[in-house]
Parts: structure tokens; sequence; C-alpha cells
């Protein structure tokens, strides 16, 4: 890792392309080395594509007249590293697993970002128009996200008939995505010393009700589109608490809610606020679903070059963002989303180039 990494090279495998990208620490906030090296490499070898500069993403777009338009997104940032950089290889082209790529970044998402940058320097003329948009700042909070700062200021690079945001799914399409709220359920109660604790009312004890619900809680399982979403209800924090000493008087439930695209975040304030019925709840976080779309032509193409094959993204990610827009968004990157953020981050390389063959059957 330098503070001047040598050119990329665009044309090159992905693979090979992802192992350039991962060697440039990228962490949140610190994105500006790479979002330089990838400008200077679609300024020298894509020329077709007009390119612009916002903070520290980059956009690019080809302009040739096409009847529809797709959106290919990718954050350029890590979280912290974690003894995973730089890069290392196990395996090779002729072992069981074929060449493995180990380090920060290789599955979210420095493999979904080469493919679409390779596509980029090497698809001059495609059936659709294309965006690429290679944003900072995905692994912070959400207000300083690049591609919510894109959609503030320059909306209308992030228009199409389909957006595709290369989040690690095992190569395979992942369509839409959950929709996610945080809740806190407050328990008052009345201070006391321990050594006369009935005269106190403990506020830690009236969680027990709550968490009742909690651990007797159906979640729905539901069907759109062909694609199952299981929704979930979690207690994910307690606070309370005065002293060692003292029957404490008020106590806090933190709850994270995962809830199916069909849901609106209004839905599911209201679905929260009938299970805890009786408790004073405050929302302190929500993003919306996604739905998947797999109806709009872009979309079905998409899902026919990959086999014919989706499945329902079980979590949220920035496909929520077009959604909004009212645009049909999948998830389709390599890597296994679960090692992500894991010092264990590791890709195949042949998925890497599965994802591009995949992307490139599409656009060709």
């Amino acid at each position: 890792m330098t503070s001047s990494p040598a050119p990329l090279d665009l044309t090159a495998d992905p693979a090979e392309l992802t192992a350039a990208l991962v060697d440039i620490e990228s962490v949140s906030g610190d994105e500006a080395a790479i979002a330089d090296a990838v400008q200077a490499a679609l300024w020298a070898q894509a020329p077709h594509l007009e390119v612009i500069r916002d903070g520290d993403a980059v956009l690019a777009r080809t302009n040739l007249g096409r009847d529809s338009r797709a959106v290919l997104a990718g954050h350029l940032d890590t979280v912290p590293v974690n003894e995973n950089l730089p890069l290392r290889r196990t395996g090779s082209a002729d072992s069981a697993d074929g060449e493995v790529l180990h380090g920060l970044g290789t599955v979210d998402m420095k493999g979904g970002v080469a493919v679409f940058l390779h596509l980029a320097a090497t698809l001059p003329r495609p059936r659709h128009d294309v965006t690429f948009v290679f944003y900072d700042c995905e692994e912070v909070e959400a207000a300083r996200n690049g591609l919510g700062r894109i959609e503030r200021t320059l909306p209308e690079w992030l228009r199409g008939e389909l957006a595709i945001v290369g989040e690690p799914s095992n190569a395979a399409i992942e369509a839409g995505c959950q929709g996610t709220m945080r809740v806190e359920l407050r328990c008052t109660g009345t201070r006391a010393h321990t050594a006369r604790g009935w005269m106190g009312v403990n506020a830690i004890h009236a969680l027990g009700e709550p968490l009742a619900r909690l651990a007797s809680y159906q979640a729905r399982v539901v069907d759109i589109d062909g694609l199952t979403y299981r929704e979930g209800l979690q207690a994910v924090g307690i606070g309370g608490g005065v002293a060692g000493n003292v029957v404490p008087d008020e106590a806090v439930l933190s709850v994270n809610h995962r809830f199916a695209p069909d849901r609106s975040a209004a839905d599911a304030e209201a679905h929260l606020r009938e299970v805890f019925d009786g408790y004073e709840l405050s929302v302190v976080d929500s993003s919306p679903g996604a739905l998947p779309g797999l109806g709009a032509p872009a979309a079905a193409e998409l899902v026919a070059a990959a086999g014919g094959k989706a499945a329902a993204k079980l979590g949220w990610t920035d496909v929520s963002r077009f959604a909004a827009l009212g645009m049909p968004a999948v998830n389709l990157g390599p890597g296994d989303p679960t090692l992500a953020h894991t010092r264990q981050e590791h890709v195949r390389a042949d998925e890497i180039r599965a994802v591009a063959e995949t992307l490139r059957t599409f656009l060709r």
C-alpha cells in the first residue's frame, strides 16, 4: 500500500483488478487515493464515457441514446483495517477451490467495483446506456453516505430503468432488500436502597414482560414475486442501573425489526406499537426496504442473463435508495456476504469473473 498507487489497468482480468483495488487502503472518510486512481483510469482508458468527480465519488456514463439505462453502483470505502492488508493469495487456477484473494474489501466490495470498472472500459457500446457510480462513505452513518449526497446534488445521474448494486451476493442476484427499524422501549420505576428493595419499583425487572413477548414472537415469512423474505424481531441491547446498591428507576430495551419490503416504515412502526402495546416506544433509526421489481423489462433481462435465478436479499443495502426513486434494484456481486467486515474476508477469483460474465451478457 502506498499513497500513490500504481495506475489501474481496467482492461485486465477483473480478479487482478480486484487485487489492485484492495491494496489501495480506503477506510471510510479516506477514499481520496482510490477515487483519484479510479478517476485517472477512467479518463485514460474509457474515452467513450462522460466522467465527473463529486467529492470522493467518481461517476461515469454512456450517452448513446438507448431506450433504457442501467445504473451500476459500488462503494469505494471499507471498514477499518483489521490485520487484513495487504492482499494475499491462496490456491491456483488448478486447485480444487481455484485462486482465492484474501484481504480487506475483497468481499465488501472491491470485487464488485472491479467488475464494474472492467465493464466500463471494455464495453464501449452496451445495448443499454449505463451509468457507473463509485461512491464514498457507505460503511458509516447514513448522513455521510456518498450515494445520498449524489441523490441530493446530482439526481439526474441516478435515473434509469434498473439499478445494480455490487454488494456481495455469492455471485447470484439478490433482489430488493428488507427494511430495518430500531426502537427503544422504556420502563420506569422508583429508586430505593437495595437493602430496602420493597420500597422501590425495579425498572429492569419490568422488562421481563416485553422480553417474554419477544421470545414468543412469530415472525412473518412473505412471498413477493416468487422470492421469500423472512422477517425478524430481536432484542439487541438493554440499558439501566444506577449503582450496585440502588434499585433502578429506568431501563431501556433496544429492539431491531427487519421487515419485508411489502411493509412501509410506517407499517413496521405500527406493527411494533401493536406488539409492545402498553409500553413507551420511540423509533431511533429507520430505513425502508425495497421491492424486487423483477417484472420490469430490464430486471427480467438481467435475471435471464443470470440463468433465470434470483433470491430475496435478507438485509438492508443501498438498493433501498434506488427503490425510493421508483427503480427496480438488485444486489449482484462476488463474495459471501457473511464474510463482510471480518478479518477473514476472501473471495474466489472465478466468482469475480462469473459476475463480470453475467453482466457482460446482460449489457452486450
